[in-house]
């Protein structure tokens, strides 16, 4: 039964990209996971920045004042979105980029006694920084493993890897290559115990799941816009008190104050404006409500239980294709477990084989690592190409699920 909280006929037709077709055909975006599509607001704000206010910062004319505004009215509509405050949220070019940046600040203060704990079911994001950390301070790396069988998050491993040293805690709330929901607020009261610094990879769950930094209890937590609907942009939220006490790398004539002095250079703001019309996009998935917060809360509710019946479709329909094997959680009565993102491999084919042949019909998904270099060096991938990623959101139909599926029973047989 399709969710009776979100139009998805409406929903796509606000998206200008889902009328792309091949060979007569509605293309199937089954690529979420690499970076959504995005609705024609989201275009217009950054087209409209770009002709009427198109400035830098903190000038006396009216087109830089525009700009100062557009970017507090970013920040609120980004901490809106996680459930902070706006001084707590700091921009950069991607996700990746700032957890670096960061990454690099938190190093001043560690050593070769520390211990930094990072996942094997982590994007490198959130894992190579704190390698380089430990490469450059002399610090320990402490590694979280998953389970093989059905990719989920191993909490006695975590255990194992937490100690009176530890001063990070790196860890995804879903994993992007296999769609596993990780138990954020289990792995968060154990790391509790530590003195550790909580950092979450919030990217790939941000289309799928409301985000409440409150309630997750994290000290910093990086997500993309391009992964929500809306353009390239990084975001993190970072607890007050650390974004204050921590000292970053920037340029001396830089503000100093949060959150701005986390942000090195000049903003992407039509970017900016791009991310704005994104959150606000949420607001009318379903029933409105009188302010953004929650709208956005209502609006991820109704896609994560569409999302749900488009996974247990997909879920059930695979276990008849005798020739595709699928890695995580395959069990259609755990969608609440996971997000609508699947690993696969198609018999001995190499993966870039099968998304080409899958191309061919009108079928757009991924293939190789995806970064999720630890996930495929453990499943045992990593060195025959990695998987065939297909992956859904709110915009997807039972219908597309339907026909990738049939689509995959043909380059199967």
């Amino acid at each position: 039964m399709a969710s009776t909280l979100i139009d998805v006929t409406a929903a796509r037709e606000r998206f200008p990209a889902l009328k792309r077709t091949h060979d007569g055909r509605p293309v199937v975006f089954a690529d979420a996971p690499g970076g959504t599509q995005v609705p024609e607001s989201v275009i217009e704000a950054m087209s409209a920045y770009l002709r009427t206010s198109n400035s830098n910062t903190h000038g006396v004319f009216p087109t830089s004042v525009e700009t100062d505004a557009l970017i507090a009215d970013a920040r609120t509509a980004a901490a809106e979105f996680l459930g902070s405050d706006p001084d707590e949220i700091v921009f950069g070019q991607n996700a990746t980029t700032l957890l670096f940046s960061i990454s690099r600040a938190i190093g001043r203060d560690l050593g070769p006694d520390d211990e930094l704990v990072v996942t094997r079911l982590d994007h490198d994001a959130n894992v190579a920084p704190w390698l380089a950390l430990a490469e450059d301070t002399g610090a320990t790396i402490r590694h979280v493993d998953f389970s093989v069988e059905d990719g989920t998050f191993d909490l006695e491993s975590l255990d194992a890897a937490l100690s009176d040293r530890t001063r990070i805690v790196a860890f995804t709330l879903a994993s992007n290559a296999l769609g596993t929901v990780t138990p954020a607020e289990e792995i968060v009261r154990r790391a509790r115990h530590t003195s550790a610094i909580i950092v979450a990879d919030g990217v790939h769950v941000a289309q799928h799941r409301a985000l409440d930094v409150r309630a997750l209890d994290v000290d910093l937590l990086a997500c993309s816009p391009y992964k929500f609907f809306g353009p390239h942009l990084g975001v993190v939220f970072g607890r007050r008190e650390l974004l204050r006490d921590l000292r970053p790398y920037k340029v001396r004539p830089s503000r100093d104050t949060v959150p701005e002095r986390w942000e090195t250079g000049t903003l992407p703001h039509e970017s900016l404006a791009g991310l704005i019309a994104a959150v606000d996009y949420l607001g009318p998935l379903s029933e409105s409500s009188s302010d953004r917060r929650s709208a956005v809360l209502t609006a991820m509710e109704a896609i994560r239980e569409h999302e749900s019946e488009l996974s247990r479709r997909f879920l059930e329909g695979i276990r008849d294709l005798n020739g595709v094997r699928l890695y995580g959680i395959a069990d259609p009565g755990r969608v609440a477990e996971r997000t609508p993102t699947f690993a696969i491999r198609v018999g001995d084919q190499p993966p870039e084989q099968s998304a080409t042949r899958l191309a061919e019909r009108g079928i757009y998904v991924w293939d190789g690592d995806y970064y999720a270099l630890e996930v495929m060096e453990r499943l045992g991938l990593q060195s025959s190409g990695g998987a065939v990623r297909i992956g859904f959101c709110h915009y997807n139909t039972s219908e597309e699920v339907d026909r990738v599926l049939e689509a995959l029973r043909e380059v199967s047989s």
